[in-house]
């Protein structure tokens, strides 16, 4: 073996690594902890490609710095493997979705072990298996015991197709995203979470995380506290009342209707006979868009309708119309608001629409006309009584007292977050750990019946009568209970259970007592490093800091918060290549003809285009787009393909030397040629190509030796800052200044350290042919030597009348009197200074020297 061959070399070590268990970890009271983590991913169909793995490299580097600089590094993997999609494969292929999962899941983990990643895989943990959903049925009864966890008759997006709940978030014009089936409104009793028992603790604990502002700030919109005042409106002529909340009590006597939402329960009361069939038409419509849905559509649109009854406005006794409309919903607030058109732009738009009356309550300083835009700003109170000529501030403060005293309103906190939907109609999730009796009594079921299994079911869809796929299985449904006729909870948990705490059972992934000991969670305590993709801005870590705390309260963390510092690596995209009939096709199978460009219709846009793209082999145009990788563009680039043409060290090199971490970056895999001829560069530097022989050290010049250390400076550095693309041209300008010598030993030692977290199997490689028999992993991280980034000497600029006439290098030490000799002594300056008297000389130290002369 003489050239470099990344297809011999890294398969050996990472064999050597599994033998030797070289990543095993355990708690070690004499050493500091560092707990690094990746969001774990879910075991698709189509399994990695090359954009997955930039978050593990990142991850890994970490963990293998953190190593060498004296740390007991945690860096676990796993997979969130339970999931719908998993479901549907199960139902096309009538087969049973742990089977495929388990497949799936073998083929990410030979394609991680392959990328060299020092994950502790003696902790791999599946959500899908038994041993580890028992500990999540578990939990689950810790929420119940807590009463934070609860049945309820709630507004759902149902899928008829799919004979499931989705999230606002999965429904677009009334239909699922995916599919494109249609969804309906329906209500059904489901199992929702009390997080907003946790909402103020959410929010105030952002405030010690080292989390990018971006995530913090859309935690704080999800969250959405506000301060206001919760106000009775009665409805005139009738015994029923509805209470609003507004954070603008101040604006009470600009309130000139209310807004009901669809599902309020008194719009059937109130509603007058006249209107009934108008109103009943309205709320029938709007019962089949979700919140999401109607949200947008109020941006663009408003719609309403008059219910005939009208309300008591209670700061001045005014009789206003009560109205309904679907921008009103029932899951935020009470279901009902107060509108005052002349302060707010959405309630302007509506009385425009339907011939409201806006009145203004408040002066800016500065003329406005109301009828034409609403006024949100600061200004004196007006047409408001005893409360006239007061600000913003202290109107507020006033009113909400007066409000009080009266006995019609109250101070109130509020929050936009919802309790948490937790009931999904699926199979392929974790079982309830619940029963009901025929009473309807909802009974917990004992810790020691843990797991609850999923049964066999004949096939995994909803059964005839819209039941979830679990009540095909009559005999596992149909229990007992301390001799009572039971039956089992049908519904599953939805995906976001098992990822909830998945990193706590990391932590003693083989406990069968308990998810986790309180021995290695007080030594891990909590995660330092978790990095992921930003999609997961919300929902996924606002699920696990709340499950987080309930721990914590119940004492079985010891931190209040899971991850305490998070990244968010940038998306790698891919180009996309699309004929005008709108097939795709692989970036391998097309070809660029410069010169040869064509016009050709976009399939994208349906307009002229021109393009020099054509597919291989025929004189098919295609055009050519950025895009996010995926089966769906065909852009797909599986990691094994470029490991086994440039091996896997070349592929991390080259994903962090893309640009940087956290931006978007295009993939091009022309862009592997040149970190894989560096990293040839770097063998050659080692190795003999034509004995195969190791080199002896030819010594290390002054340049090559500051190259080194300024590299050895750049990794720490970028390391430690997630700037991970910036050491790796640093070591290439090492490699550059060795000038193919090989360098004195302790400097090659020291460059395959820092090479190692980017490159580790090349760099223990040639570590094993310097003579060592141990892995380098956890040899000491070297330390930079100041005085070799010292220059002996210093670039001075010298002008003459301003003008540059010579560049020179001079002794670093070189005093001013040496430095002017210097200058003057240069025959371009001595030429341009020939039959001239000098009458100043001006030197900026270490930097400039100009000479005045005539």
């Amino acid at each position: 073996m003489s050239r470099y061959d990344p297809a011999t070399i890294e398969p050996r070590w990472q064999q050597h690594w599994a033998d030797a268990a070289t990543f095993h970890v355990d708690v070690d009271p004499d050493k500091p902890k560092y707990y690094v983590l990746c969001m774990f991913p879910y075991p698709s169909g189509s399994g990695l490609h090359v954009g997955h793995p930039e978050s593990y490299t990142a991850v890994d580097i970490v963990a293998r710095y953190k190593r060498m600089r004296g740390f007991n590094v945690l860096n676990p993997i796993g997979f969130d493997s339970f999931g719908l999609p998993a479901e549907r494969a199960a139902q096309r292929e009538n087969r049973h979705p742990a089977e495929i999962t388990r497949e799936r899941i073998a083929y990410f983990r030979e394609q991680m072990q392959r990328l060299g990643f020092s994950f502790n895989w003696e902790r791999e943990i599946s959500t899908c298996e038994p041993e580890y959903y028992r500990w999540t049925q578990w939990i689950f009864l810790k929420l119940y015991e807590q009463g934070l966890a609860y049945l309820a008759e709630v507004p759902v997006n149902w899928c008829p197709a799919q004979g499931t709940v989705l999230a606002n978030e999965e429904v677009v014009d009334g239909r699922y995203v995916e599919t494109g089936d249609p969804v309906e409104r329906r209500m059904m009793k489901q199992w929702m979470l009390r997080i907003t028992a946790y909402a103020e603790r959410l929010l105030e604990d952002l405030e010690g995380l080292d989390w990018p502002e971006g995530v913090l700030e859309m935690q704080r919109q999800w969250i959405g506290r506000s301060e206001g005042a919760e106000v009775r409106f009665d409805v005139a002529d009738s015994d029923e009342s509805f209470v609003v909340y507004t954070t603008r009590p101040d604006t009470l006597f600009g309130a000139t209707w209310c807004v009901l939402a669809p599902e309020h329960p008194l719009v059937t009361r109130i509603t007058t006979d006249d209107r009934r069939a108008e109103v009943e038409a309205y709320v029938a419509a709007a019962a089949n868009k979700s919140d999401m849905e109607r949200q947008l559509a109020a941006d663009k649109e408003k719609t309403g309708v008059f219910t005939g009854a009208w309300a008591i406005n209670p700061v001045n006794g005014e009789k206003i119309p009560v109205w309904v409309a679907d921008y009103v919903l029932s899951t935020y607030g009470t279901g009902a608001i107060m509108a005052v058109p002349a302060h707010d732009e959405r309630d302007h738009a509506f009385a425009r629409k339907f011939g409201l009356e806006i009145r203004p309550v408040y002066q800016p300083d500065h003329d406005h006309d109301f009828q034409e835009s609403a006024w949100p700003g600061e200004g004196r109170a007006i047409n408001s009584g005893q409360f006239d000529g007061l600000t913003v501030a202290e109107f507020k403060t006033a009113i909400i007292d007066w409000l009080e005293e009266q006995g019609v309103g109250r101070r109130k906190v509020n929050y936009k977050l919802r309790d948490w939907l937790f009931s999904r109609q699926r199979y392929w999730g974790e079982p309830f750990p619940i029963v009901h009796l025929e009473d309807g009594t909802v009974v917990p079921l004992s810790p020691d019946d843990l797991p609850v299994t999923l049964p066999h079911v004949d096939a995994y869809k909803p059964t005839e009568d819209g039941q979830p796929p679990l009540a095909r299985a009559t005999d596992w449904v149909h229990t007992t209970y301390q001799g009572k006729p039971a039956r089992r909870e049908t519904n599953t948990m939805p995906q976001w259970a098992g990822s909830c705490w998945y990193y706590l059972r990391y932590m003693d992934p083989h406990n069968d007592r308990l998810p986790f000991g309180p021995d290695k969670v007080a030594y891990w305590r909590n995660v330092d490093l978790y990095i992921g993709g930003v999609e997961h801005a919300v929902l996924h870590l606002l699920y696990a800091r709340f499950w987080h705390k309930v721990l914590y309260d119940i004492g079985m963390v010891p931190t209040k918060e899971p991850f305490q510092k998070l990244f968010n690596q940038g998306m790698i995209l891919a180009y996309a290549y699309r004929e005008s009939s709108g097939r795709y096709h692989h970036p391998d199978t097309v070809e660029r003809r410069p010169g040869q460009a064509v016009e050709m219709v976009s399939a994208w846009t349906q307009e002229t285009v021109t393009t020099d793209w054509f597919v291989k082999g025929t004189d098919i145009p295609v055009e050519e787009k950025l895009g996010k990788m995926g089966k769906s563009l065909n852009n797909s680039v599986d990691p094994l393909d470029i490991v086994k043409r440039y091996g896997a060290d070349t592929l991390r090199v080259y994903e962090m030397f893309m640009g940087p971490l956290e931006q978007i970056k295009p993939w091009q895999t022309s862009g592997c040629e040149g970190v894989h001829r560096f990293l040839s560069r770097v063998w050659r530097l080692f190795v003999d190509e034509e004995t195969g022989e190791t080199r002896p050290p030819e010594g290390t010049s002054k340049e090559a030796r500051k190259a080194l250390h300024l590299a050895i400076q750049e990794a720490t550095e970028g390391i430690e800052q997630l700037k991970l693309n910036t050491p790796i041209a640093k070591m290439m300008e090492f490699v550059n200044a060795c000038k193919g010598r090989t360098p004195a030993r302790e400097d090659a030692e020291a460059f395959l350290l820092i090479l190692s977290p980017w490159a580790p199997h090349i760099a223990e490689e040639l570590w094993h042919r310097l003579g060592h028999d141990r892995s380098l992993a956890y040899e000491p991280w070297p330390e930079v030597d100041d005085s070799a980034l010292v220059d002996d000497t210093m670039t001075i600029v010298v002008q003459v009348m301003g003008r540059k006439r010579a560049v020179i290098e001079v002794p670093a030490d070189a005093d001013k009197d040496e430095i002017l000799a210097r200058a003057r002594a240069d025959e371009n300056v001595a030429r341009h200074l020939e039959g001239k008297t000098i009458r100043k000389e001006i030197y900026v130290p270490g930097k400039l020297v100009n000479i005045v002369a005539n």
